[in-house]
């Protein structure tokens, strides 16, 4: 089992998540995930208005109201999850699940919600949404992920079990959640992985992670 919980070593550069780089790179995640559904909706588009393919009009329908479902469902989990939704300090689980199974419809694996109903504050909820999307990433061949959360001694202790075949997390995303800065690989997977833990630590809380044979397992701790 390998342990990825955040190093104290004082080589470890610290992360600037205010910074344009790591906004550039956010950024660049953000319209990665937007750019598919969004150019699924155009050529849904670009079939109906050609003559010579009338007779895949009901297929078009069909690829522009999928495209359009999981924009949408993109777009809501991104403003709770990356923080646009400032105004709100807290939020109600049962949205937050919502938000969650929206990006789990367009991907293999299947989510198991065992999170009470509650109302977690914007640190907790943020962290859960992200957490929920890095362990649907660490299932590429599909299986399940179950996601917790449990209040003891002031804290909210978050965890999400990936489990299924060839379960994995990418090195960039294991550096990210280390609060290490990139030095190869992806930047999209690292940066939500670093902010996951910028965030977390900006709360006062920690975040790891362990694996193990078809299993990925993140944990995560804030402040109640």
């Amino acid at each position: 089992m390998t342990d990825a919980r955040p190093s104290a070593a004082a080589s470890a550069p610290e992360l600037d998540v205010n910074g344009p780089d790591f906004a550039a790179l956010l950024a660049a995640r953000l319209c990665h995930d937007f750019i598919s559904p969004a150019s699924a909706i155009v050529s849904g588009l670009d079939l109906l208005e050609d003559p010579s393919a009338q007779d895949m009009r009901e297929d078009a329908m069909s690829l522009i109201a999928s495209s359009a479902r999981k924009l949408a469902d993109l777009l809501q989990f991104t403003r709770v999850a990356f923080g646009a939704s400032a105004s709100a300090e807290n939020f109600d689980s049962r949205e937050l699940e919502k938000l969650a199974q929206g990006v789990f419809a367009h991907v293999r694996p299947t989510m198991v919600w065992d999170i009470p109903p509650s109302v977690l504050n914007k640190a907790s909820a943020r962290a859960i949404l992200n957490i929920a999307q890095i362990a649907a990433s660490a299932l590429p061949a599909g299986g399940t992920a179950t996601l917790k959360a449990v209040v003891a001694d002031g804290r909210m202790a978050i965890t999400a079990d990936s489990v299924g075949a060839r379960a994995r997390l990418r090195p960039e995303v294991l550096a990210g959640l280390k609060g290490e800065a990139l030095s190869e690989g992806l930047g999209g997977p690292w940066v939500q992985a670093a902010y996951l833990h910028a965030l977390v630590r900006a709360a006062g809380g920690q975040v790891a992670v362990s694996l193990g044979d078809d299993q990925v397992s993140l944990a995560a701790w804030v402040p109640a």
